[in-house]
């Protein structure tokens, strides 16, 4: 679904990115793992537009992607979650939601409500507080708007950056058993996090990025059972 092919992205003279490739199947899970400053942010920016490359070729679909316009990209089916969540506080959770669909190109009233039906089904809490403002939600709340927002544009492939930071660890479970669930709905997924051992036990494949390139890959199971892994980022 997803082909990232020697992608590199400068900060000045600062590389932030080197040479990373990889690519992503459809109907999985894929983990972009490492610590803080390694290039995993950097990494989702620069395949959604919102950060220059400085080289690499990005493919989505088959389609060369790579000079693509963030709004463009959203449009074909490629949507990101940022990290920090980035909803808008001071509107209320529908309107929060409304926006998203303005991703999908709009359409007709009657197919919103229907997205927005979809994501109250998916996010009872989201419903329940429709009429609240984005700002008044927890902190596990704001992170289910945000993904619902991105939902609202029928995402091919979603893409999140750090989606458990912050976040009680029984929340953190009901944001990884979401993944699955969107997963066994035909999403794909690109996954950032710095909760190594929950992203690992969630992906198919992950990639480990030190100092802007990728350094280990493998299925999760296999990297959740790496000595070097463990070591590094499990504890």
């Amino acid at each position: 679904m997803l082909e990232v092919e020697n992608l590199s992205v400068c900060y000045g003279h600062i590389n932030a990115v080197t040479g990373v490739s990889f690519s992503i199947p459809e109907h999985s899970i894929i983990s972009l793992i490492g610590s803080n400053g390694a290039g995993k942010t950097t990494t989702l920016m620069a395949i959604s537009a919102l950060r220059p490359k400085t080289s690499g070729t990005v493919r989505f679909l088959g389609e060369d992607i790579t000079r693509s316009k963030p709004a463009a990209i959203v449009r074909k089916g490629l949507c990101q979650v940022p990290e920090g969540r980035h909803i808008f506080t001071n509107l209320s959770v529908e309107d929060n939601l409304l926006v998203g669909s303005a991703g999908c190109g709009g359409g007709r009233k009657a197919n919103i409500q229907e997205l927005l039906e979809e994501q109250y089904a998916l996010f009872p809490r989201l419903k329940e507080r429709r009429t609240q403002r984005g700002g008044t939600l927890s902190g596990g709340e704001q992170q289910m708007l945000a993904i619902a927002r991105a939902l609202m544009a029928k995402p091919k492939l979603l893409m999140l950056d750090e989606p458990a930071m912050g976040l009680a660890p029984i929340i953190i479970d009901e944001i990884f058993e979401l993944l699955l669930s969107l997963k066994a709905r035909g999403k794909t997924i690109l996954l950032v996090e710095q909760n190594a051992n929950m992203a690992l036990s969630v992906s198919d494949r992950a990639y480990v990025l030190e100092l802007g390139a990728i350094t280990t890959e493998g299925t999760g199971a296999a990297l959740l059972e790496s000595d070097k892994i463990i070591k590094a980022y499990l504890g």
